[in-house]
């Protein structure tokens, strides 16, 4: 299905019964399919909600690039529009930094963060990556600047647009733990202990910062909540049973 959100066609899928909504958030290049694996587990119980966010799946790019304010908006218009109430939120990587942002905002009933770094960390250039910015700096080298791209940006980055390579710089260099802070309900941190895009010890710092969060630590990469699905699953229907 598709809803029209700030001129822009989001495409949804909305399965499942129950009263209670799941809505699934996924991370930055994927799509719908890649959280709805887990929609599946809880749709017998759970009203479940996933979105592609805009750039990606088969919802439209946006025309300017986006930051997480601009996502964050997206997103709470269409939560109304589709009537979803007081969701438990679960975000992939990016999504759950978007999940983030919703959530320190509105009514939700739990959330749940699947490898999602929000506390901006300044890691220290290397000596070669110095050389190159200083490099760009000086007269003649103007060239150099789409070496250093190709030379020192992520897979993400390449395979982007250029549209959603600026969104991209804006998100990851953006510091949500303002918001996060602001959380009041349960929050669930599942984190793979060889994610190098999000490493455990982004897990700690978050759980520290927020009023009721509990990490757990699974075999597995940036994809842990897939690598271990069947134990991912238990431990969230355990978590969805728990009170606040």
């Amino acid at each position: 299905m598709k809803i029209k959100i700030k001129d822009l066609d989001i495409n949804y899928i909305q399965y499942g019964e129950g009263k209670k909504d799941i809505l699934l958030l996924h991370g930055w290049g994927q799509n719908i399919e890649m959280m709805k694996i887990i929609g599946d587990r809880f749709s017998d119980k759970y009203r479940i909600t996933i979105l592609d966010f805009p750039g990606y799946g088969e919802s439209s790019e946006p025309e300017v690039p986006y930051t997480i304010d601009d996502y964050y908006l997206v997103l709470e218009e269409f939560i109304k529009k589709v009537k979803v109430k007081k969701p438990i939120v679960i975000g992939h990587s990016f999504g759950g930094r978007v999940g983030i942002r919703y959530s320190a905002n509105n009514p939700i009933e739990k959330l749940v963060l699947f490898g999602s770094p929000c506390i901006r960390i300044q890691e220290d250039l290397s000596l070669w990556v110095k050389f190159l910015k200083k490099m760009k700096t000086l007269p003649g080298m103007n060239g150099i600047g789409e070496f250093m791209k190709n030379f020192i940006g992520s897979r993400d980055y390449k395979a982007a647009s250029p549209i959603m390579r600026q969104t991209l710089v804006n998100v990851v260099n953006e510091d949500l733990s303002s918001y996060a802070r602001k959380i009041e309900e349960p929050t669930l941190l599942v984190w793979g202990e060889q994610d190098t895009e999000a490493p455990v010890s982004d897990a700690k710092e978050l759980e520290k910062i927020m009023i009721d969060a509990a990490l757990i630590v699974l075999p597995g990469t940036h994809y842990a909540y897939i690598e271990n699905l069947d134990r991912v699953c238990l431990i969230l229907e355990e978590f969805f049973k728990g009170g606040k």
